[in-house]
């Protein structure tokens, strides 16, 4: 099963995050093979996080409720909360299979939320630059709830654009880059 969790950054935080640096990525280094993508988002700086995106194929809910609220970060409050969704990956590959690299133009985290049906159920005919897509469902995987998107796109409007905007109840857009150890 597949999930997407995104951890959002508690203000003032990134001290405790920078001191917990290598807790995290020894946290994360268990989960190399389940990992689907991963990465951290930033504010309108590109230097400051915001938050952490994993997407991740695990057994079942309990592991991923495990894996997210075990986090070093998160058990030690760097984050002010999670958003821990089933998640179906409709490109059927990694970021690492990504054949735009990992470098090169601006990357971004969009994520379209409620409302009460289904939207941009189906990958975009303009696929190159898609890193990750793919809905954020119930815990038994039968409701949308939303679609998760890693894009890389030139400005924050065209990853935006990805998605149907007036589907949803809210669309977030924000700043990210691939993860993993440096």
């Amino acid at each position: 099963m597949e999930f997407f969790c995104y951890h959002r950054d508690r203000s003032g935080s990134l001290a405790l995050r920078t001191e917990l640096g290598e807790a995290h990525w020894s946290y994360m280094d268990r989960y190399e093979r389940e990992l689907i993508a991963r990465g951290p988002t930033f504010a309108g700086d590109g230097e400051t996080p915001t938050g952490s995106v994993h997407i991740v194929d695990l057994p079942d809910p309990a592991a991923a409720r495990a894996f997210a609220f075990d986090e070093p970060n998160h058990q030690a409050g760097v984050y002010r909360d999670v958003l821990l969704r089933r998640w179906r990956n409709l490109l059927g590959r990694t970021m690492w299979d990504f054949p735009g690299g990992r470098s090169g133009g601006s990357r971004f985290l969009v994520l379209g939320l409620g409302p009460e049906k289904g939207a941009d159920l189906a990958v975009p005919s303009e696929r190159d630059e898609l890193i990750a897509y793919g809905p954020l469902l119930s815990d038994d995987g039968t409701t949308w709830l939303g679609t998760a998107v890693l894009v890389r796109a030139p400005d924050p409007d065209t990853a935006r654009a990805v998605l149907t905007p007036v589907r949803y109840a809210e669309t977030e857009v924000h700043a990210w880059e691939f993860g993993g150890r440096r």
